[in-house]
């Protein structure tokens, strides 16, 4: 984290973004940003493109598959070395 910097709230309550932080989130001009509460400061933040959310979900939905052929494989091998429980049907 770095350096906090203080700027001065204008007139009509606008304020500059210092421009390393600007760099740093990819913000630029006419970009919107959501500005919320958070217990007793101010956060902004730029929000999630839908693009964003979207490989979010990719990248989750692969992994529940990759745990899932894990957990199968594991089943497999448990069969083969205990044989079928007792009364267990699939």
């Amino acid at each position: 984290m770095s350096e906090p910097e203080t700027r001065k709230v204008g007139d009509r309550g606008q304020v500059t973004l210092p421009k390393r932080l600007r760099e740093a989130f990819d913000i630029h001009g006419g970009d919107e940003v959501t500005i919320r509460e958070a217990g007793d400061k101010i956060v902004i933040e730029k929000p999630t493109s839908r693009a964003d959310l979207a490989e979010g979900y990719r990248r989750r939905a692969e992994h529940h598959r990759e745990l899932a052929d894990e957990m199968a494989g594991s089943s497999r091998e448990a069969n083969a070395s205990l044989g079928d429980a007792p009364g267990w049907e699939e």
